[in-house]
This record gives C-alpha cells, structure tokens and sequence, in this order.
C-alpha cells in the first residue's frame, strides 16, 4: 500500500500536462538558472523544442510553466535481459515553488508515464543530493545497470550520482 502525504495547496492548484513544441522557450527559460548553478548541464535550444514531447510541465492558471521534467526511453537491448528502460532528466521547479511539492507532482507524473510506458526501470543523475529521488523509491545504482548511450554522455567532471528505481 502506497502512502504519499496530501500536495501543499500551491501544488495543488498546478496541472501536469505533456509539454507542446510551443513550450520550448518557457522550458529553457525555467532552465536556465539551474544551468547557471551548475545544477543542470547545459543543452542546446533545440533540444526543449525537438524533444518537447519528452517533457511534462507543471502549469500555473495563468499559463505560467512553473516546473518541467522529461522522461527519454531507451528500447532494450537485444543482448541484455533487461526490456525498455527511462531516463529522467532535465527536472527542475522554478525556485518561489521549490518547497511547494512541485517537485513530487512531477515525478509522481513522470513514474506514472514510465509505467504507462511499460518500462521495467528508470534512470536520472544528479549532482545534488537527490532526496526527493529517494524519497520515491529511487537507490544509488551502478553505471553498468544504465542505458550505455546515456551514461557516455555524462560529463564526469559535474561528479553526478546515478540513481535508479524499478517500476
């Protein structure tokens, strides 16, 4: 039996939808501080436009994109025994909202399109703590377990932590 604590009342009053190519500015522009921090690496502009399909959004009333992640598939691998797995990534809440639970709507939204999805896993780094990943079932995993691509193009010098949860 799962047991998730109520939203506080600034999250409850944000909808989670699937972000529009429309989105894209609104997505760099949510980003860009926690690039500048260090907390996010740096992406092209492209890509928020490219793979805006990959992104959920946490929306205000008034329009206003308040948080985003994304979720990237990566099939199976014909030699490995393991089916499709997900790596989160991209996940930032704009910082009047970060303690709102924000956060946690968005990756309650982003572990439920994993399912929908039928993925057996999901993957994310992060360079901070990662207690909100934690705190939803997510475990310190090795690189070895991850989708190769991904973890190629991790930049070890950020020094991130892999962390992982099966669905």
């Amino acid at each position: 039996m799962s047991h998730t604590a109520p939203l506080p009342p600034a999250a409850a009053v944000l909808g989670v939808r699937p972000a529009r190519r429309d989105d894209g500015a609104a997505l760099i522009a949510l980003s860009r501080p926690f690039v500048r921090s260090g907390a996010l690496r740096e992406r092209p502009a492209s890509l928020y436009v490219r793979r805006a399909a990959e992104f959920l959004v946490a929306e205000a009333p008034d329009g206003a994109l308040e948080g985003c992640v994304a979720l990237h598939v990566h099939p199976a691998s014909p030699a490995g025994g393991q089916g499709s797995v997900g790596v989160l990534y991209n996940f930032c809440v704009a910082g009047h909202r970060q303690g709102d639970g924000v956060g946690a709507r968005l990756l309650r939204a982003g572990l439920a399109r994993g399912r929908a999805q039928s993925l057996t896993a999901l993957f994310t780094a992060t360079v901070g703590t990662g207690g909100l990943f934690l705190r939803h079932g997510f475990v310190p995993a090795s690189p070895r377990t991850a989708p190769t691509a991904w973890t190629r193009a991790l930049d070890p010098r950020r020094g991130a932590r892999i962390l992982a949860r099966a669905l």
